[in-house]
């Protein structure tokens, strides 16, 4: 007789409803597309056993569901994401030590996104209202106000090589220093249930999520600059998507911006998520891409290498195969606000065009533009946690 307990079964059906999920995505194209999709569902399974069993509302801890290995909701290339769960009128502690990222941010969110709305950003501040040492170390406190549940923080990159990360804790003041409570099978049963809900919750959030804001935009154009709803108190965001076939390119154009410590553009996949950018070039910040002399930064997003005798460039975003995908700018740690001056223009041509239409841009070797993946390869292997 089997001792099971039968405690995986919610997740096991979860897994299978997830599968048809993928398998079925109305913008699968190619067996790549689907292939991708079964990557993106091993991400959703992890994520969705990370946040089940890794957190605890009694002995908090940050965990960092967003990476490489399990992207989501047009995960930013440049950003280390954490978070906690929170519980209302509770008070916590959280230590760290400033590390020299273009960004460190703070958000208390309400609720979660879901497929028929997004989650509610109730506060939003970055470091700059933080009382930080002279070693680099801070420590503030926070009462969980109603509605309260996450909270939220990313630590952002604009140089990927000379930039380092920082460390941060959070702790609640009534339970530190009591020992967790034991496991009983009524937590472990509630846990897989709350994975189970959790991955396919998840997939069919970020399905749902584009279309309430890249895919109202007509295709190949994108946004003026406008605070990102919901979003962080300083953060200014275009967005757009694209639809291009393999001989035609998106020049983006955008001014360099000197008011922000980040600024940057990334293309992503129909999944909602960030293509690869550790071997590939799918985003570029504005410390990695290259200014022409009258201050504009011109991006090339095309699936062949857009430079002369097919050559690649400093600026090229690669496509990877995705005919069609969200595009997202963004600027950071703002000192003032931005207008439509500050944003991008769109222009769609032919590959074969765009050497003449950007003269001044020169072409890399293949061993420079490897050097580059290189750099990013390693910056990657320093600063990202799976």
């Amino acid at each position: 007789m089997s001792a099971s307990y039968g405690l995986t079964a919610p997740l096991q059906a979860a897994i299978a409803e997830a599968e048809e999920l993928i398998a079925n995505a109305p913008f699968i194209r190619t067996e790549a597309d689907r292939l991708e999709g079964y990557d993106y569902l091993a991400g959703r399974i992890r994520m969705a056993m990370q946040t089940a069993f890794d957190y605890d509302l009694e002995q908090p801890v940050f965990i960092n569901p967003t990476h490489q290995f399990s992207r989501q909701g047009l995960d930013n290339p440049d950003a280390v994401y954490f978070h906690a769960y929170l519980r209302e009128g509770v008070e916590y502690v959280v230590r760290g030590v400033r590390g020299t990222s273009a960004d460190l941010s703070f958000q208390v969110m309400g609720g979660t996104y879901s497929a028929d709305s997004a989650a509610t950003s109730l506060m939003a501040f970055d470091d700059r209202e933080l009382d930080v040492a002279e070693d680099g170390s801070f420590e503030f406190r926070y009462t969980a106000e109603p509605g309260a549940k996450t909270l939220i923080v990313r630590e952002v990159f604009n140089d990927w090589e000379s930039e380092s990360r920082g460390s941060i804790t959070i702790e609640r003041v009534d339970t530190v220093g009591r020992p967790r409570r034991p496991l009983t099978r009524e937590t472990l049963a509630k846990k897989y249930d709350v994975a189970a809900r959790s991955l396919v919750g998840s997939i069919q959030t970020w399905f749902a999520f584009p279309h309430f804001f890249q895919y109202k935009e007509p295709v190949n154009t994108l946004t003026a600059p406008a605070s990102t709803p919901g979003g962080l108190s300083s953060q200014f965001s275009s967005i757009g998507h694209y639809e291009l076939d393999e001989d035609e390119a998106m020049i983006v154009t955008v001014p360099r911006c000197d008011d922000c410590t980040y600024q940057a553009i990334q293309i992503g996949s129909d999944w909602y998520a960030s293509t690869d950018y550790e071997t590939h070039q799918t985003s570029l910040t504005k410390a990695q891409a290259v200014a022409d002399g009258d201050g504009l930064m011109r991006f090339v997003i095309s699936e062949r290498p857009p430079g002369p005798d097919g050559a690649p460039i400093a600026n090229w975003l690669e496509t990877t195969g995705h005919r069609t995908g969200p595009i997202m700018l963004r600027w950071q740690q703002l000192t003032r606000d931005l207008t439509a001056a500050d944003g991008p223009s769109v222009e769609v041509v032919k590959v074969a065009d765009v050497p003449g239409l950007l003269p001044g841009t020169p072409a890399l070797t293949a061993a420079e533009y490897a050097g580059r993946i290189a750099a990013r390869q390693r910056a990657i292997a320093g600063r990202m946690i799976s």
